[in-house]
């Protein structure tokens, strides 16, 4: 009988938005890791996404409940 195969998997977080992923590859230099929306918040000008996706992202924000960080700012 064979037996299951595991996977191992990493968790890391976007040092710029704070968003936590989970991988099954480990990463080199997890302090470099950043999220797609970190991504395209350093790279605003290699941002290809269809216009209708950064609506909804915009909607997504707008709509979100503030967190902890912003709470106490204000």
């Amino acid at each position: 009988m064979a037996r299951k195969k595991e996977k191992k998997s990493y968790l890391y977080e976007c040092t710029l938005t704070g968003e936590k992923f989970k991988t099954t590859r480990e990463a080199p230099k997890s302090e470099e890791l950043v999220s797609v929306a970190g991504y395209y918040q350093l790279n605003a000008d290699k941002d290809d996404r269809p216009l209708k996706i950064k609506l909804k992202l915009e909607n997504e924000a707008a709509s979100a409940p503030p967190t902890p960080e912003e709470e106490q700012s204000n």
